[in-house]
């Protein structure tokens, strides 16, 4: 087990005044993909603790706005440019009241986990649950050729998943960070050029 003296994220993180390690892993995420613009709305699912909003909030400057969704506890962030909502991400009207409040957006990033029970099988299910929702509600509240970022675990329904955001988004790559322990199954599914409904078939 890594302790957070030997970890060197999570010293790094710590150091920098963001929440969690994960920060890291989205600023790979960006300097990869280039997923973040000034200026953009961005809708940070399972947000708790915080650490991809801090991120987001550099990204987007001070004319953007971060969205942190999450029905756990955020405490307060100094970044002036984040809101919080406290909600279930499985709400079901949950796309209803962000865009209703906000507009659409122009990303949506989700780095939400299941509590590891140590069998495998279900984590894989349980992950792939939040990354389908995830996915639902990218295509409710995004703009044409908006993008997606979200955390899958490498499974049995992978594949299917991959092959289900493909329908829907012009570019699908995945991704490990090198800041994603070795040990661990995640990887990172990102994708740009969102396709509305209305344009699938013109």
């Amino acid at each position: 087990m890594i302790t957070l003296s030997a970890d060197p994220y999570a010293r790094k993180a710590r150091a920098s005044g963001f929440r969690s390690r994960a920060a890291y892993k989205l600023f790979e995420i960006n300097d990869k993909f280039s997923i973040f613009k000034k200026g953009q709305q961005i809708i940070d699912l399972g947000a708790s603790p915080g650490g991809w909003s801090q991120v987001a909030s550099r990204k987007v400057g001070s004319n953007g706005l971060v969205i942190a969704v999450d029905k756990a506890y955020l405490q307060e962030f100094k970044e002036k440019n984040i809101i919080i909502v406290f909600e279930d991400i499985f709400k079901k009207n949950l796309d209803e009241i962000i865009v209703g409040d906000y507009g659409k957006s122009d990303v949506l990033i989700s780095d939400c986990a299941p509590n590891i029970s140590g069998n495998y099988d279900k984590d894989h299910a349980i992950q792939s649950m939040l990354a389908h929702r995830a996915f639902e509600l990218s295509i409710k509240v995004l703009y044409m050729g908006g993008s997606f970022v979200c955390k899958i675990f490498q499974g049995s329904e992978t594949q299917e998943f991959v092959k289900s955001v493909k329908e829907r988004f012009g570019t699908v790559k995945l991704f490990k960070p090198k800041s994603s322990r070795k040990q661990s199954s995640e990887i990172y599914l990102v994708a740009k050029d969102f396709i509305p409904e209305s344009e699938l078939f013109t």
